[in-house]
Order: C-alpha cells, then sequence, then structure tokens
C-alpha cells in the first residue's frame, strides 16, 4: 500500500501543471476576430475562461447557435456573465447555454488552484458590496477553501485604462479576494489587453480581446505594466503549485508578446 501511494505521488508529480486559456468580449455574426481567436483555443488544451460578452449583441439562444465560433470548446468552458448577456431577461440564453448557477456566481478548483467565478453584473446578481449575498458567499468560499493559490475573474474590470475604465462596484469583492490572500483576477469588457503591477498583492489582467473589436486606451493608469489596444488574442495560464506562468498568445500576423511568470503569495 506504501509503495502504490509513493506511485500515485509521483505520478501526480510529473502530471502537467493544468492550463486556463482567458478572453471576453468575443463572438459577433458581424466579426471574424473571434474566429481566429477560436483557432488559438482549439490548439491550446485546457479549462476555457470566457470573461463574459461571450456573444453579440444580446445573448440570445440564436447568436449563440449562429455566432458563438467557440461553441466547439462548450465542454471545458467555465463562463461568467457580461452585460450583453443580460441583453436577454435574465441572461437565461447564456445561463442555460454554460450551465451558470441562477445568479452567475460559483467556484471550482483547477488542479492545486482555487478559482472563483463572480458576476460584476451587481444588480441581478443581488449586489456586490459589502454584505451582498454575493459578497457574503464569497468570503465564505474563500474561508472553505485550503488551496495555496486563488484565481477570480469576472467581466468588469476594478482597474482598466480603457474606454469604459476602472470598476468600483467590485471594490467590495476585490478586497474580499484581497484579504484572503487571492493571486490573480482576470476581467474583460474593455477591448483590450493590460496587465497591472500586483494591487492589494494580486496581479489582474484586462483580456478583453476575444475577437469582437478593440477599444482604445485613453490613458494609462497608474500600475498598469503592459497594455496593447490593437490586438486579438487569448491569455494562457499555466497554474502550478505554489506558482504560476502567463503568456499572451496573440492571432497569427501580430508581433505583440507579453509573459511572465510569478509565486502565489
Amino acid at each position: 500500500m506504501i509503495a502504490a501511494a509513493a506511485a500515485v505521488t509521483a505520478l501526480s508529480l510529473l502530471a502537467p501543471a493544468p492550463t486556463l486559456v482567458a478572453a471576453g468580449d468575443i463572438a459577433s455574426c458581424r466579426s471574424s476576430g473571434d474566429e481566429r481567436t477560436a483557432a488559438l483555443v482549439a490548439a491550446t488544451p485546457g479549462t476555457v475562461a470566457v470573461l463574459g460578452d461571450a456573444v453579440y449583441e444580446r445573448g440570445t439562444a440564436a447568436e449563440f447557435r449562429d455566432c458563438y465560433s467557440w461553441r466547439r470548446f462548450r465542454g471545458r468552458t467555465r463562463a461568467a456573465l457580461g452585460n450583453h448577456e443580460y441583453g436577454s431577461p435574465g441572461a437565461r440564453p447564456a445561463k442555460a447555454y454554460f450551465r451558470l448557477p441562477g445568479r452567475g456566481y460559483y467556484s471550482y478548483e483547477l488542479g492545486d488552484w482555487h478559482v472563483v467565478v463572480l458576476n460584476s453584473n451587481c444588480r441581478p446578481a443581488g449586489g456586490c458590496s459589502t454584505g451582498s449575498p454575493q459578497q457574503r458567499w464569497l468570503a465564505a468560499d474563500l474561508e472553505r477553501s485550503a488551496a495555496a493559490c486563488t484565481l477570480a475573474y469576472w467581466h468588469h474590470p476594478r482597474f482598466s485604462s480603457g474606454l469604459h475604465g476602472s470598476d468600483r462596484t467590485m471594490a467590495a469583492l476585490w478586497s474580499t479576494l484581497a484579504r484572503a490572500g487571492a493571486d490573480v483576477v482576470l476581467a474583460g469588457h474593455d477591448h483590450h489587453y493590460e496587465r497591472f503591477a500586483p494591487i492589494d498583492g494580486i496581479r489582474s489582467f484586462v483580456v478583453g480581446t476575444g475577437g469582437r473589436s478593440n477599444y482604445p486606451v485613453l490613458w494609462r493608469l497608474r500600475g498598469s505594466v503592459v497594455v496593447n489596444d490593437g490586438v486579438f488574442g487569448v491569455l494562457r495560464l499555466t497554474l502550478r503549485p505554489e506558482a504560476y506562468d502567463w503568456q499572451f498568445l496573440p492571432v497569427p500576423g501580430s508581433s505583440f508578446r507579453d509573459r511572465g511568470s510569478a509565486r502565489c503569495r
């Protein structure tokens, strides 16, 4: 029995670290950028994190059927809800398509990491402020987790240099994650790529580069380390025990690159 347990441990150490492939603001019947990012996802194994606004303009069942070019990855997708999903009452088509819970927030384990998916559409989520059902759920969820590393994602970025800018309504949820020692936060909504230096210990990325369109960056916030507002692509995160690697994968023809590594807190 001891030998068998040792063999299982050895195999787990040799197993490749899980990968998360992330982008938001993806598909439209009037855009071909999403088909180019779909080719990147097809070539990249791992869990697909859709950071909201999966399909435009109103997240209808017909749009998911006719326009959502990432449909072939549905079985490995864990999605967050964007504002365009709520173009349909209650975001019901998106919830049905991605099999999401009623208020759109949940968590899961990926290798040694704990991953939290939040709903930044605060009103239908029941609130995002301190004491709201979502904030209380998040605090309890993080309290239960024994993982050494934590990653969270949602749609509206807490910090962004883009057209929409930073979303203060996410401040309480961000603070809850920071107090619990979370490591990485991903968001979309602004249609550019941006990486920030850690804020409150959390390294955050804006990855609204799924293919719908590009938005201009009007000003650079303090702490913005890398930004590009003219590229489509996906962010690949390799989630190692107690550390992670990131690499932005652009569509062919782009020379933009961003990659790095860091340890969990």
